[in-house]
């Protein structure tokens, strides 16, 4: 009933103007997005497409084709324009909206994780020249993003697992070896060593390419102590790839993989990292303006790992709880959490074991960064109070000292410039600024970070606004034009 040529025969049928706009502001022939499309089918393995110059003017003329043809149109007016055109934006119906494509509210089962795990990488893959995909991907916020993730806490009933052969793969390679796993692990380090030095920009679709080919050893029958060590390894590259799309300003994308990792991290039964991912929605959620979301995540992050997370990373909750307080406006709750923060991390050195290396960044210096942020962010939610200003630099200033001497997080180091030029900006100190700015300008360019150049530029437009006729703002302005001129990301 959904097909093409029910749908033709509708005397009710009008042209699709929305499919007819995209068109024609796409410079492309008819016979030209034919053959786009027999081409991206034929790499779908839909060899049984072929469309024409006719059937395209039958699209136009108000038709609706059969999947996948509407997706295949949408990923390829998203290629064409550099951003998202979902199958409703071209005026298409789709037969079935699958879950795995908008929302958050997903299975959680561990075979339909592997599955989404995979699909999602893939369709990431396919249009990794922009880092846009070609289904309708929108932000969840609020209970719609709160309530499912609160499931991560339910037993899971256990499933029976996949007989050999019950499960298409790519290509049989039989069971992996301790070495084999090791590798991945270490990959994994050394692509999360990556993003610190050099932002979210440069290696991400290496990161997602990596994830997919995890999600394709997943589906092959693995003893359940290496498949459990499959879905650690997904968590930690599927966190990674949300934290690099989060980088460069790619949100729904970001959210998405955040998800899929937490469904990962609960197979591998892994809470500790569980309640890492969460702080990493959490600190996209702050980023968006949402602090109370944040807060729920970081609380359901404290409690789903209260008994079995280390210092280091119950220090890192608790700072992340401060950062909600103080963009919710709360300084009594914010000022409890940053004590517990620095308390907390106090007693990581006499932890018994080893900490991840997931929570390795939580250094002395990120903790002193953080908690000079919150401050900060109270400041600013306070009327640009200079109390709390002054609670942040001599905080934010530490931070900076270390993190000049790591050479390792440098996406870290710009981002604390960036902290002290607006904590100087807050206590109305122009040149100190413009001076903290441009050091954060000079990191930046051997950061690909869309978040450390925003930054930048919000932070000197300030500057700008409020101290336009100061010599070392001016100076500073001219330099941005130059050396972070505004250009689209490729990711």
């Amino acid at each position: 009933m959904g097909g093409s040529g029910g749908d033709g025969t509708n005397a009710e049928k009008r042209p699709n103007e929305l499919l007819g706009s995209w068109f024609v502001r796409s410079g492309w022939s008819k016979g030209e997005l034919a053959r786009q499309v027999n081409r991206r089918a034929r790499q779908l393995g839909a060899n049984h497409i072929s469309t024409d110059t006719s059937r395209v003017r039958r699209w136009l003329d108000g038709e609706n084709p059969r999947e996948p043809i509407p997706r295949i149109l949408s990923e390829l007016f998203s290629e064409r324009f550099g951003c998202v055109v979902s199958i409703e934006d071209l005026g298409l119906r789709t037969a079935r909206q699958a879950p795995s494509a908008t929302g958050v509210d997903l299975p959680w089962t561990g075979p339909q994780a592997v599955a989404l795990l995979g699909e999602f990488s893939r369709s990431d893959l396919m249009l990794a020249r922009r880092g846009f995909l070609g289904t309708s991907l929108a932000l969840s916020a609020g209970p719609a993003l709160i309530e499912p993730m609160q499931r991560w806490l339910v037993p899971s009933p256990p499933g029976p697992r996949p007989e050999p052969g019950s499960v298409p793969s790519s290509r049989a390679r039989g069971r992996l070896s301790k070495p084999e796993l090791d590798l991945l692990e270490s990959t994994t380090v050394m692509f999360r060593q990556w993003d610190a030095q050099c932002g979210g920009g440069l290696r991400r679709k290496a990161v997602v390419g990596q994830l997919h080919e995890v999600a394709d050893l997943l589906q092959e029958p693995q003893p359940e102590d290496t498949t459990r060590k499959l879905f650690k390894v997904a968590a930690e590259l599927a966190e990674l790839a949300g934290w690099m799309s989060y980088d460069v300003g790619l949100q729904p994308t970001a959210q998405k993989y955040f998800v899929l990792a937490l469904h990962a991290a609960k197979e591998a039964g892994d809470r500790p990292l569980g309640s890492y991912v969460l702080s990493s929605m959490s600190r996209q959620m702050i980023h968006l303006g949402r602090p109370e979301d944040a807060l729920e995540l970081i609380h359901l992050a404290q409690y789903g790992s209260r008994d079995c997370a280390s210092p280091r990373t119950q220090s890192m909750l608790y700072a992340m709880e401060a950062r909600a307080y103080a963009n919710m406006g709360q300084p009594g709750k914010c000022k409890r959490a940053v004590r517990m923060a620095e308390d907390t991390f106090g007693e990581a050195d006499d932890w018994d074991e080893p900490d991840p290396d997931w929570i390795r960044f939580f250094s002395e210096a990120e903790l002193y960064a953080e908690n000079s942020h919150s401050f900060r962010d109270l400041a600013y939610v306070a009327g640009r109070s200079p109390t709390y200003a002054s609670m942040a630099e001599p905080l934010m200033r530490r931070a900076v000292e270390l993190f000049a001497d790591d050479s390792e997080h440098q996406r870290s180091y710009a981002l604390n410039l960036i902290g002290m030029a607006t904590v100087h900006l807050l206590q109305r100190e122009p040149e100190q600024s413009a001076a903290f700015a441009e050091r954060a300008m000079a990191v930046a360019k051997n950061v690909r970070s869309e978040r450390v150049n925003t930054r930048i530029r919000k932070t000197v437009d300030t500057a700008a606004r409020d101290f336009g006729d100061i010599a070392e703002v001016v100076d500073l302005t001219e330099k941005l034009a130059v050396e972070l001129p505004e250009t689209a990301e490729a990711v």
